[in-house]
């Protein structure tokens, strides 16, 4: 897959972003999970969730909406 969405565990932000994905049509995506990553916790810790491209490694950071998601989408692909 293309596309993975960092996020934490019990992580209300990360829920309405998976929401505003779902609206926004987007493609399949990894979910990972940086709770026990202390690597990823350094790097994402305080902006989860994150939508990240993988080829690219560009990245949106929360808050996002479904136009704004939409227009990283058009934007990477």
């Amino acid at each position: 897959m293309d596309w993975i969405v960092y996020q934490r565990d019990d992580c209300h932000l990360c829920d309405q972003a998976l929401a505003v994905l779902a609206q926004a049509g987007w493609p399949e995506f990894d979910s990972v999970f940086i709770d026990e990553d202390a690597a990823l916790e350094a790097r994402y810790g305080l902006q989860v969730p994150v939508l990240q491209h993988r080829r690219s490694g560009r990245v949106l950071a929360w808050p996002f909406d479904a136009v704004t998601a939409r227009a990283f989408l058009q934007d990477v692909a």
